[in-house]
């Protein structure tokens, strides 16, 4: 099976992607295309698989980068190939080849680009990071690199749609401490449980940081099997693992 590749209009003419499972060699919980070094998948399968992402980019395997992702919202520059993976949720490069990945199976996948300053950039904003600011920190970072604000674009990949993201009313509390304006992301759901608009909170916090273009591609993860992996429909399907999806930009 082919990979199957979402991209953005306003991220063209860079090179790349938003990946489906579609088109890999996993097999189980994990079939298709799981790009997860950190699932229990097996490594020379998902080697594999990053090898086709890599040649989709156009890039050596050892130039899709991606770091150790831990919900904060701390950037790294990337100016070559990383043997270590530093701990981070975002990437900024402005050095051509470098192919900035980003892995998420709920949480938002955001890639960015100032196409005249040639800067590039990647974040995987959950709840978590998004609330912590790796969003407007990445725009920082790119900034540093020669990009302007005002000139780039972000697109928000396939991630967990409100509909889906049923959250508790002390998650809620979080948020209306760091702003109470931020009871609009929330919808009443059953009982005490509240529905989170993650994509309407990432895309809020770009807007407010002064971005000039932010868009959703609309792809919800849970609620698309065949197309995705979710960590959420893992839970509650009670599988012992669960894939990740990769998503990709490159100068």
């Amino acid at each position: 099976m082919t990979l199957e590749i979402l991209t953005a209009d306003s991220l063209s003419p860079l090179r790349h992607g938003f990946f489906t499972r579609r088109g890999g060699a996993s097999s189980g919980v994990f079939a298709g295309l799981n790009c997860g070094t950190g699932s229990s998948d097996q490594a020379d399968v998902v080697a594999i698989n990053r090898g086709r992402v890599a040649d989709a980019l156009g890039v050596a395997p050892d130039s899709l980068v991606s770091v150790n992702q831990i919900h904060s919202p701390d950037v790294v520059e990337v100016n070559a190939p990383l043997h270590d993976k530093p701990r981070a949720d975002a990437m900024v490069t402005a050095t051509p080849g470098i192919a900035l990945s980003i892995l998420t199976a709920d949480c938002q996948p955001v890639l960015f680009a100032d196409t005249e300053a040639g800067v590039i950039g990647a974040a995987h904003a959950g709840w978590r990071g998004a609330l912590d600011g790796v969003l407007e920190a990445t725009l920082d970072a790119m900034e540093a690199l020669g990009a302007k604000r005002e000139e780039t674009k972000a697109v928000i990949g396939p991630s967990i749609s409100q509909r889906a993201y049923e959250v508790g009313p002390e998650f809620m509390d979080e948020f209306m401490a760091d702003d109470p304006e931020n009871a609009r992301f929330f919808a009443n759901g059953n009982g005490d449980r509240l529905q989170f608009d993650l994509q309407g909170f990432g895309l809020h916090r770009l807007r407010r940081a002064g971005i000039n273009q932010a868009e959703w591609t609309r792809h919800c993860t849970y609620s698309d099997q065949n197309r995705f992996y979710s960590y959420r429909r893992s839970v509650h399907s009670k599988e012992a693992d669960y894939g990740r999806l990769i998503s990709v930009i490159r100068l």
